[in-house]
This record gives structure tokens, sequence and C-alpha cells, in this order.
């Protein structure tokens, strides 16, 4: 992990010493309205789920001051005091850090009070700056898309860790390598996978919580995704992804680069899709497959620390293509940001806690679909696995066995009974002319 400051490593180890895997950790009950009531409905309409893939946001940093949702204004600090969330930039050149140890001096037990506790990469205390959320007209195409879709607010991460793992969970539900052992933080060398150079390794998390730094495998993979469970019934599948810069790159930056059957197979040329603007392409020519992951260019991610507001709009031309197709009347668009970042969230992941460092804390979830409820918000709890659920589910797929077993599908928010929705076009600040023909960064996505 990348400096966090001394007391990060006091803290997970005093914690860990005295938790163990459940130890001392006191249950924390959820605010939480009455969860969503499933109905009965006909066969499945949607052709195409659609999962676009943003960065390192909590659900307070971007929607505390949504109306109805679990949001808050204030947020607790390690000494006790309350302090006001305060309102700043969706475009900043600070990013606190987002590892497993963080999560573990943040989370304190369940109190979600140390956020001030960790330190900037430049050794800074971060201090009150995680303790924000962002001025609503600056990302006001994703209040428009809440407002007129369905918001998730108790969608958790399947671990207390950044995107390296957090991208693993999207497409197999966990990262377990061994009865005892998950994967945890991130590869020490970029890239994030069967393109590392050699000696890269990985961290894993083992049974009773045990943090063992650099002691896993080289990142390329052989567990089962779900594109095991797709591939078996012949439904089509891409991830779309922006280039590298060099050809070893693993297409910046791409989570099946660190599964080998994948990375090392004929997929590789036929079912990564490079640039992500393809997506775009694709929903016009009416050629988007079954299912698909959209990683955006790093600029247009909402990653802290690139100084970039054009997250909100990507994600609105992409909704916008999709929705002008052929294929808005099957599709279901999942929108979500992949960790934490870093910044304050009041609500403590559900309990109890498992033995891969999880569940995480809480990231926004916006459901978009022609056969869901105008204005929903959905207070069931989620995690990642309930999207890959939803995707099983869908294609009657069979389960993977991770956290897609147990986790509560997405696909309650959905009433296949109702009339499809005409499509709204969403409006935005940039163009979708500017990002197809924006030059592309060759930034990794996140680097932790």
């Amino acid at each position: 992990m990348r400096r966090a400051g001394s007391f990060l490593t006091i803290a997970l180890a005093a914690f860990l010493g005295s938790a163990g895997c459940h130890a001392g950790i006191s249950p924390v009950p959820l605010s939480m309205a009455p969860t969503d009531v499933a109905t009965p409905s006909p066969a499945s309409p949607i052709k195409h789920i659609i999962v676009l893939i943003q960065e390192n946001r909590s659900f307070d940093n971007l929607f505390a001051t949504f109306p109805g949702a679990d949001g808050t204004k204030s947020g607790l600090m390690h000494d006790g005091e309350r302090v006001e969330l305060y309102e700043g930039d969706l475009a900043t050149h600070r990013n606190p850090p987002h590892g497993y140890a963080s999560f573990v001096v943040e989370y304190d037990g369940g109190k979600m009070d140390g956020f001030d506790l960790v330190h900037f990469q430049s050794g800074k205390p971060a201090g009150a700056w995680p303790y924000r959320y962002v001025d609503p007209a600056q990302i006001q195409p994703y209040w428009n898309l809440a407002k007129e879709y369905v918001l998730a607010d108790h969608m958790f991460q399947t671990q207390g860790s950044g995107s390296f793992t957090a991208h693993q969970d999207l497409i197999a539900g966990a990262t377990r390598i061994s009865a005892q052992d998950s994967l945890i933080n991130f590869p020490t060398s970029a890239p994030w996978g069967c393109d590392a150079p050699r000696g890269t390794v990985t961290s894993l998390i083992t049974t009773g919580l045990k943090l063992r730094p650099g002691q896993g495998p080289f990142p390329c993979l052989k567990y089962r995704t779900i594109r095991d469970l797709l591939d078996a019934k012949n439904v089509s599948w891409k991830y779309y992804s922006p280039p590298g810069k060099d050809p070893g790159d693993g297409d910046n930056w791409d989570g099946f680069d660190a599964i080998a059957a994948v990375r090392r197979g004929p997929e590789w040329s036929t079912n990564i899709s490079v640039p992500e603007t393809n997506v775009l392409k694709d929903a016009r020519k009416g050629t988007l497959p079954s299912v698909a992951w959209v990683v955006p260019d790093a600029v247009n991610s909402d990653h802290p620390a690139l100084g970039s507001d054009t997250g909100p709009s990507w994600i609105a031309q992409v909704v916008d293509a999709i929705g002008e197709s052929s294929a808005w009347k099957s599709s279901a668009i999942i929108i979500l940001w992949d960790d934490w970042g870093g910044f304050y969230d009041h609500v403590p992941p559900p309990l109890p806690r498992d033995d891969q460092g999880g569940p995480g804390f809480r990231v926004p979830v916006i459901i978009v679909s022609p056969y869901v409820p105008e204005g929903r918000i959905s207070h069931t709890t989620y995690y990642f696995g309930s999207i890959l659920k939803y995707i099983e589910n869908n294609w009657n797929l069979g389960r993977l066995g991770t956290t897609d077993q147990s986790a509560t599908s997405i696909g309650r928010v959905f009433d296949y009974k109702q009339k499809p929705r005409a499509f709204t076009p969403i409006e935005s600040k940039y163009s979708r002319a500017y990002f197809e023909h924006q030059t592309p960064s060759y930034l990794p996505v996140d680097t932790e």
C-alpha cells in the first residue's frame, strides 16, 4: 500500500490483534427504510445489461443531500467531535488513501469516525478534508438520473479495499484464491494483471483478518468469473476499456487483464473492446452485447486528484447513446463507483464481517431502465454480488458460488409488467463528440 501514515500501521495492527475475525466489533444497526417488495413478473425483457464503472466516491460524497436518500450533513471525527460536511468541487487535486489499512482506521469498529486520521501520500494528515460532498450543480447528470430512475443508497463494496479488488469483485464476486486466502489491496506493479512485470506480487488477507502484504501470487489468476457462466450459455459479452500507451499496458485498465483464461486466450481479441468509446458506436449500430462493462478514460472517471469535471457528462453520453438506440426497450444500465475513495460515509457496513475484509463502505448506484419506477430510492442492502446475481438470473446461468450466492439481486427494483418508459435524454456539459474526439490520457484509471 502507498504511504498512509504510521498511524495506519499501528491502528491496523491493534485492530487485527484485538478483533480477530469478528470479536470486538459490536453490531451496529443500519438506519434503513423497509426493503423493496419483490413482485411476480413475466419473463425478463432485458437483453442488455451494461455496467458503467466510475471511480472512488462514497455515497455521502455524491448524494449526501439528495432528497429522501440515507445521506447526512455532518460526520464524526475520531475525538467524538461532530463536524458539518462542507460542499466542495468534483474536480480536486487530492487523493485520500483507500486501501485496507485506511478502511480499518476509518471504520473504527463500526464507529465510522476515523476519516480524519488517514494521511495523504505527502504525509500530511487528511483532517477534515474527507468530510465533504460534491456541489450537486457539478454532478447534475447524476442527480437527474437518480430522480428519473432508481438510486440505491445501501450498496456496499465487497471488500474494504481499493480498485484492483473492486474490479475483480465486479466480475467474480470475490477474490478468494484458496480456502483461507483472498487478494486485497493492489499488485506491486502496474498494469494490474497478466501484463505486469515479472516479479510483481499481490497481497493477501487470510482467515482471522490477517494481512499478508506482498505474499500473494503474480496477478494472473485462474479463478472463475461471470465470463465462464456467460460463455457456457453462449451469452455475448464485452469489456470496454481505454487504451494503454504501450502494447503491454493491459489496456488501461481492464479487470479481465488479471484473468489468465481471457488475457492469454482468443477472447482478448474478440471480447475486450478498445477504446472504451466503442460502446457509443455499438449502441448506435445496434450491436451491443448481452452483458457489458464500461471503464472510462481516467480523466472521465471522477477519480480525485485528476482535477477533471467530465465524469458526469461521460456517463450521460453513454446513457443517452443507449437510450436513443434500438436497445433501449431491452436494456438495464447499472452506474456505480468502484470504491469509496477515502471520502466520509456515515453508514457502517452490515454485520457480520467476513474473513475477506468485507463488506466495505457504501458506494452510489443508479439503475436505469425502461422497467424501473421513476424516482425510486432503494434502501435494500446490496453488494457487488447483487449485480452478478441479476445477470445470472436474467439468463439462468447458475451461480459462481461467491458473494452472488447470498446477495440480494438488484432485480427487485424492476417491474417487467409496466409499460416500457420512453427515454428522455440527460443534459450534460460535454457533448458526445467531445468524448469521441478526446485524446486518450493513457493514465491508469486508478493506482490504489
